[in-house]
């Protein structure tokens, strides 16, 4: 196990960015920039023992610091959509800035992800991490109380990757965090990856309005476009005039994971036949964001110049279910004042 620390740019102020690349002993390789705490690239080796990059991202400091997409990033305080912008802890109401349609998405604008990180790496018998930490501020992005973040990427000795989510606040306030990583398994330049094929346990999903808000109603998979209940390439019901693929241009909801709450499981796979490269999602988390990458189109080249057009990839963001804030039925993702916010979601690759 190693691990290199190299100057990749500078901020715009003149701070130093840097990359750091994890190194295993089956040669499997992922690297993260202290640039908003970033994934950005991870090399497995394909069933010929090729290198393949799967994941989606730039080449330069600069691209990561406008990054519309959100490739690779940690996504907090709360990932995926604040029904009207705004929600109410204790009795306040707090107020985000609505910037997807009404909603907020992501706790944009401010991103994380375009902030500067501190950064510590270290081998230990789990293998080699990368730790990166961040101060946010009361009022921070229009959220409650002081937090301190810290998010840890390791690279394990069986081929996964590991991140561990923590956060500690002074005030009660909403901790909800993701990654927002896109996957391909022929490569990240391996063009549309509709013949791949996932596998998700979950039984039900939230259903959502036109505007991605959940109802409230946990819904059936079973006989809908929607059940990856048994695996099936992306592509074979996603063009279906089914509601939640017409809301969404495409697969972008929150399926309801199977497992119970707080347990690390397994909650979904991806096979490329392409590649033979296989990943699986495990997490402690109660709801997974699968995303079919229906809005990307182009607008910024990536990784040695390549054009990410729609559907040449899809997201695994493990979550609390949108709008959870402002929904009681769901699963809750206020943090209590003093307590810990900690959560694992691990991406583990293998060749079948």
């Amino acid at each position: 196990m190693a691990y290199k620390k190299e100057l990749w740019g500078n901020m715009p102020d003149g701070r130093e960015v840097y990359l750091y690349t994890l190194v295993n002993e089956n040669k499997v390789s992922a690297s993260f920039t202290n640039l908003g705490a970033v994934w950005v690239t991870m090399n497995v080796p394909d069933r010929n023992g090729k290198e393949t990059d799967v994941v989606l991202g730039y080449d330069s400091v600069s691209d990561y610091l406008q990054n519309p997409p959100h490739f690779g990033a940690p996504i907090g305080r709360n990932a995926n959509r604040i029904a009207g912008a705004k929600f109410i802890i204790n009795g306040k109401e707090y107020k985000l800035e609505a910037n997807n349609s009404t909603n907020n998405l992501h706790s944009g604008p401010d991103l994380y992800h375009s902030r500067l990180w501190d950064s510590e790496a270290e081998e230990n018998e789990m293998g080699t991490s990368v730790s990166f930490s961040l101060f946010s501020p009361d009022g921070d992005q229009g959220y409650p109380g002081n937090a301190n973040i810290t998010i840890t990427y390791t690279l394990t000795p069986d081929d996964g990757l590991k991140i561990d989510y923590h956060m500690i606040c002074d005030e009660d306030t909403v901790a909800n965090f993701t990654n927002h990583s896109y996957f391909n398994l022929d490569g990240h330049d391996g063009g549309s990856a509709l013949e791949q094929r996932v596998w998700i346990d979950a039984d039900t999903y939230t259903r959502a309005d036109e505007i991605s808000i959940p109802t409230g109603e946990f819904t059936p998979v079973k006989g809908t476009p929607m059940d990856f209940t048994v695996m099936k390439t992306i592509g074979q019901d996603i063009n279906e005039d089914y509601e939640a693929l017409v809301f969404g241009s495409g697969y972008d909801h929150n399926w309801v994971l199977n497992h119970p709450s707080e347990e690390l499981a397994l909650c979904a796979v991806a096979e490329s036949d392409k590649t033979g490269v296989r990943m699986e999602v495990y997490t402690d988390l109660p709801g997974m964001q699968f995303y079919t990458a229906n809005f990307l189109n182009g607008q910024m080249p990536g990784k040695g110049g390549t054009v990410y057009s729609k559907r040449c990839c899809y997201c695994f963001e493990t979550q609390y279910y949108p709008n959870a804030v402002n929904t009681p039925e769901f699963p809750s993702p206020i943090l209590k004042a003093g307590q810990e916010y900690q959560t694992t979601t691990i991406y583990k690759f293998s060749t079948i």
